[in-house]
């Protein structure tokens, strides 16, 4: 039965393999009949079970998978992912060290770098090192309810697992630096702390009121997502953090401003004197247009990379021209193209999409979600 099933997956493999080398030698002049290479792949699997990208095929593979990426709406840039190649390690110092150095680089003073870092993929019988973190950078939630967290609400599961663990805590601001939690291969997950130097944030105030800097509001310049896997022609690269950059609904309409995350609006509309007795009022709708002012405001007097959704929306379309003069097809989920704000207002919202599979791509595999709260850290 194992042997079978063992057949069944180097077959599976050999399938997404295939795939991937021809596109790989297709789309790249250089490269060559792939007959040759098709060969080798077919022999390392049919000895090894598994196969070993060339640092070529490395870098393409993750561009392909960024520009597969169905709810990412700034794919415009696929082609400009730097890829570090940490193949070689698996063991959570090391790697630890090498995702704060991803940081410091990708941040780039401000001018924020499409980056990714690999590290060792998983091979028969010995899954790769994993991420448990969401992000490379989160602030810390102490508490277990919106209404009482001191900081952001969806980390307050994680927050309190890594206290259980020993972590002694932040200084108990709305945004204390958590630590990255990571697992080498044959090794139980592990907390590092940030350093503070490896992370850029952004005062946020807003242009037309001085007194928003009294709140302290801040967000870090990195979106750098680490919980998810790199899956490039049948090899599985589990621990792969990778970014872009902001668009600033990210921070305006959903980090700062979503119930069950810091929950601003509110405020917000006391700040601005807002009429909050009903709905009809649209105070949370008026109140969410200035918070984004001050999330782009901010970003641009710190001289820090973002985007705002109406200029990226229309860089997603020309992406879908662009691919298609090329003859490949763009997958997109709606629901995660559309921006969260002023949605109708962008030209993404009037149209529909197909949300298409890939074998290339970041996925969420079983478990990562629930890892990222913390889930049997302990």
């Amino acid at each position: 039965m194992e042997i079978l099933q063992q057949r069944s997956t180097t077959a599976q493999v050999w399938q997404a393999a295939e795939e991937f080398i021809r596109l790989f030698h297709r789309e790249n002049a250089g490269a060559g009949d792939p007959r040759a290479r098709l060969a080798a792949v077919r022999a390392e699997l049919a000895d090894t079970g598994t196969y070993v990208h060339t640092a070529e095929e490395l870098v393409h593979g993750a561009r392909v998978a960024w520009r597969n990426s169905n709810r990412c709406i700034g794919r415009l840039y696929w082609n400009s992912l730097r890829v570090r190649d940490r193949r070689g390690l698996t063991d959570a110092d090391t790697i630890a060290a090498e995702c704060f150095d991803h940081l410091r680089e990708a941040t780039n003073g401000g001018r924020v770098r499409p980056t990714i870092t690999v590290f060792a993929p998983d091979a028969p019988g010995r899954p790769g090192p994993v991420i448990w973190s969401e992000q490379l950078v989160r602030y810390a939630g102490y508490g277990d309810h919106p209404s009482i967290t001191v900081g952001d609400a969806r980390n307050a599961p994680l927050t309190e697992a890594l206290l259980r663990l020993g972590w002694s805590g932040g200084a108990g601001t709305p945004f204390d630096l958590l630590p990255l939690v990571v697992q080498g291969v044959d090794d139980k997950p592990r907390w590092f702390d940030t350093p503070a130097d490896a992370v850029l944030e952004v005062p946020i105030d807003h242009p037309d009121d001085d007194g928003w800097a009294d709140w302290g509001l801040r967000w870090h310049a990195v979106p750098a997502i680490s919980n998810m896997c790199l899956e490039i022609g049948g090899i599985h690269y589990p621990a792969a953090p990778f970014n872009g950059w902001y668009m600033g609904t990210e921070i305006g309409a959903r980090n700062l401003a979503d119930t069950d995350r810091y929950n601003l609006l509110p405020a917000v509309a006391r700040r601005l004197g807002l009429d909050t007795s009903s709905d009809r009022s649209l105070w949370k709708d008026r109140a969410l247009v200035e918070l984004n002012r001050a999330v782009l405001h901010s970003f641009d007097r710190a001289g820090v990379t973002i985007a705002d959704h109406h200029s990226e929306s229309r860089r997603f379309l020309s992406h879908m021209e662009r691919e298609e003069r090329k003859g490949r097809e763009v997958g997109a989920d709606w629901s995660w193209i559309v921006p969260p704000m002023s949605g109708a207002a962008t030209p993404v919202f009037h149209r529909t999409y197909e949300d298409r599979p890939s074998s290339t791509a970041y996925v969420h595999h079983p478990g990562a979600q629930e890892r990222a709260r913390g889930r049997d850290l302990v």
